[in-house]
Parts: C-alpha cells; sequence; structure tokens
C-alpha cells in the first residue's frame, strides 16, 4: 500500500511538472472513494502511462543478489534483516558523525516493527528497498547518560523482541533477567555518556522507547534509514546474511567477539 502511495505521488509530480501553471477559477469538485471495485479508466491510464515507465524503470534497476529470502520473523531476539539493517546504519553514520563532531557512535538501536518486507532471494530492487522501509525515517544520535541507558537495556530485555541492534551485546534468561549487556564488548561505565543511533521515529518515542526522550542532547544525520538500504545494497553485489549472538538467551553458547 505504501509503495502504491509512493508510485502515485511520483507520477503526479513528474505530470504536474511537465503542464503549464494554469489560473483556474470556480472550481467545482466532489469526493470520489477509489477502492478494490473501483474501475480503471483507459483514458488515465493511458496519460500516465509513459510516466509510470519512468517510475517503474527506476523501481526496477537491480541494486545487489540475495542467496536466500529473510524475514523478521525468521529469530526469536535477532534475525540476519534486523541485524543487516542495525550494522548499515552504524557502518554509515559512524564515520559521519565522527566527522562532523568528532564523537564516536556506540551502538544502534531500531525497531522491529520498522521493517515491512522480506528481503527476497535473488534480485534485490530499489523496490524492495521502499517495500522493507516504505518510511522517510531519518537517522538521530542520541546522547544518553547511564541511567537513560539502563532504560533502554530494561526496555529491550523487557520486550524480548528482536529489535534491531548494533555495537550491543545481550543476554537474558527466559524469564527475562538480565545476565550480561556489553557496549563495544565493554561492560557500561556510569561516569560516561553514550551515543546511540536511532530513528527521528523512535526518538519522538515511537514503539514506546519513551527512554529516547529523557537523553540530554541529539544530532540529526542527514540520511534515511531507506537509503542507507539502498546504498548498502549497491555496494554488497552479492549478500549472505546471518543471525548471531549479539542478543541471546543464557542457554546458548556466548561469543566474545566485537560485533
Amino acid at each position: 500500500m505504501w509503495l502504491k502511495i509512493i508510485k502515485i505521488s511520483a507520477l503526479i509530480l513528474v505530470i504536474s511538472a511537465c503542464k503549464e501553471e494554469k489560473n483556474i477559477q470556480n472550481i467545482q469538485f466532489s469526493r470520489i472513494q477509489i477502492n478494490n471495485n473501483y474501475e480503471q479508466s483507459a483514458e488515465i491510464e493511458k496519460i500516465i502511462a509513459p510516466y509510470k515507465n519512468i517510475v517503474d524503470d527506476s523501481l526496477n534497476k537491480i541494486l545487489c543478489y540475495s542467496k536466500k529470502s529473510y524475514s523478521k520473523s525468521a529469530g526469536n531476539l535477532n534475525t540476519a534483516i534486523g541485524n543487516m539493517m542495525a550494522d548499515a546504519v552504524y557502518e554509515t553514520t559512524a564515520p559521519i558523525f565522527k566527522n562532523n563532531h568528532n564523537i564516536e557512535i556506540d551502538a544502534v538501536l531500531l525497531n522491529f516493527g520498522g521493517i515491512r518486507s522480506i528481503i527476497p532471494m535473488g534480485k534485490v530492487t530499489i523496490e524492495n528497498a521502499y517495500e522493507i522501509m516504505p518510511f522517510e525515517n531519518k537517522i538521530i544520535a542520541v546522547k544518553m547518560k547511564y541511567d537513560v541507558i539502563s532504560k533502554m537495556v530494561k526496555y529491550l530485555v523487557t520486550e524480548q523482541k528482536a529489535h534491531p541492534i548494533s555495537g550491543m551485546k545481550i543476554e537474558i534468561s527466559k524469564n527475562g533477567t538480565l545476565n550480561k549487556f556489553f557496549i563495544k564488548g565493554e561492560q557500561i561505565n556510569k561516569n560516561r555518556d553514550y551515543y546511540i543511533v536511532t530513528s527521528d521515529y523512535l526518538y519522538k518515542g515511537g514503539d514506546s522507547m519513551n527512554f529516547f526522550k529523557e537523553s540530554d542532547s541529539s544530532y540529526t544525520i542527514d540520511y534515511k534509514v531507506r537509503n542507507i538500504l539502498i546504498d548498502f545494497f549497491k555496494k554488497s553485489d552479492t549478500i549472505n546474511l546471518k543471525s548471531d549472538y549479539r542478543f541471546t538467551y543464557s542457554n546458548l553458547k556466548w561469543k566474545e567477539e566485537i560485533l
């Protein structure tokens, strides 16, 4: 549905750009409800066909290939597609933030619900990137003290959901007890600040992540999550994604290498 809206909006912009501006007065209109029962107009289809072809050609551009299909439902606490998204955001934004503010990014937290589709096996296109992330979410780096980090960890432990994370390791018991938590391979320090990258949606309290609003300050990074995905796919050629031990239950093997 989101992709259809994006396509229609793009077509309207293209068509509008090609029309001369006219001063139209005394416009009369009526509301027409559009649903699955609405019959297509051959005349309208003919008008938009050239512009639709341009949009479709752009969306169908192949970015890379995938060895298998990846879904956000394929895992309990972390998934291959979620790990890829969080890692791609980390790898893309960390050097930008370092260059602009001379500050290191510590970790990334996105949301499970923000993944709206699968990565298909075979060709991965721009359209797939829009399907996975149809929203205009931008990246924000948030400065967080120890007590806010603690609330973030409590949220993740309570949720026990595969929210995409990067730069963090969490081990919990099945009953929701936190056993281990590391940022960049180290236990959190009560005396320092941490910089966590997230989306503007979550920063405003989306998915009940209200702890972000308690942060000291924030920095907008002019990059959309979707554009990061597109850039990641472009440079990947063939992707082979994995789930791992960054967020796991205690009965599984704990790996000490830093992600």
